[in-house]
């Protein structure tokens, strides 16, 4: 809820206009939804409220003895599990939230989309998994990246009311600026996205030069073809002055020769965009692999030939199922196995 809607349950549970703002705080900026720890209100208003607040609680979690990133698996309400994970980097803590439990986008490299999709989160289920991070290591979160578990875009209106909470100056009051979203491709959404005129960083997952290649890679391109995609991506620069971002993973053998890097430089050259380059997690039920290393810097060194901005993304908490679905997945087998 928001400041005023929040109020007005307030006041139709018959409880005083103020409380609203007690309960706002110790939600978004204490972090505590137990109803019992919200010590400034009287056990009656306590009782009054207690059914209404989520219950959501950590099934588990995983710590990288790398580089310290921790995986966080987290039960909702129904039963469905999702995950979250916390990233320490020298510029600050990020947060990746999932934004389905599951995924109907099939993206063939990626773990999460294997079940497909069995819901969307609520903007509260969001919210909830940057507040535990923090709860849990003591450590404030300065950039949140949606590109968990799920398409933020096929849940469209519940990212942008988590957006519109995580960043209000009643709340935990995060700039625009340090949220990332990241979408296989719904061009219809990256326009109205775009027509929000929101600060945040948009991120498309590319991962192919040409539509035949994307398809058999990403079944959203079977809907939305290379130059419509790339278009809206123009749109949305055009319209929010937002640099791009572009995630291409690097499969070997599939989209990671010299080529490939050229055509990937004609394809977006004159934009304003970066390109993340992700050697792909290997998935237990697909057979595609990660390109090596020298190959990976090879392919970045032609980017840059062509003036093209790129980095390759730091591999974080590869020791502890960092791809993501990967943890969900496991924990689901283990379930069934029992």
């Amino acid at each position: 809820m928001t400041m005023d809607e929040l109020t007005e349950y307030m006041m139709g549970k018959g409880l005083a206009k103020f409380r609203a703002k007690q309960v706002y705080e110790w939600m978004h900026k204490h972090f505590i939804f137990d109803a019992s720890l919200m010590t400034n209100l009287s056990n009656a208003d306590r009782e009054k409220i207690k059914d209404d607040l989520p219950v959501i609680e950590e099934e588990t979690r995983l710590v990288s003895k790398k580089d310290g990133t921790i995986k966080f698996l987290m039960k909702m309400p129904d039963g469905q599990m999702i995950e979250t994970v916390f990233m320490r980097y020298h510029h600050g803590n990020s947060v990746c939230i999932s934004s389905q439990a599951g995924c109907r986008m099939g993206c063939r490299f990626c773990a999460s989309t294997i079940g497909g999709l069995v819901r969307n989160l609520e903007p509260s289920e969001m919210l909830y998994q940057v507040y535990h991070a923090m709860k849990a290591t003591g450590e404030r979160v300065s950039n949140i990246v949606i590109m968990g578990t799920g398409e933020p875009l096929d849940n469209y209106d519940n990212v942008l009311r988590f957006i519109d909470l995580i960043t209000s100056e009643n709340g935990y009051n995060l700039s625009e600026r340090s949220i990332t979203l990241s979408s296989c491709g719904l061009v219809p959404k990256i326009r109205e996205l775009a027509d929000r005129k929101l600060q945040i960083t948009f991120a498309l997952s590319l991962h192919a030069t040409t539509d035949e290649e994307r398809r058999s890679l990403m079944p959203v391109a079977e809907r939305y073809n290379l130059k419509e995609t790339l278009e809206a991506c123009r749109y949305y620069f055009d319209v929010t002055g937002r640099r791009l971002t572009f995630e291409y993973s690097l499969v070997r053998g599939v989209n990671d020769s010299e080529d490939h890097a050229r055509r990937l430089s004609a394809l977006i050259r004159g934009m304003n965009a970066h390109v993340n380059l992700i050697p792909v997690n290997p998935v237990e039920e697909r057979k595609y692999k990660g390109t090596a290393s020298a190959e990976v810097e090879k392919f970045k060194n032609i980017l840059e030939k062509n003036r093209i901005n790129v980095t390759i993304r730091k591999g974080m908490g590869s020791d502890i199922d960092a791809a993501c679905g990967q943890l969900r997945r496991k924990y689901g087998k283990i379930q069934e196995k029992s």
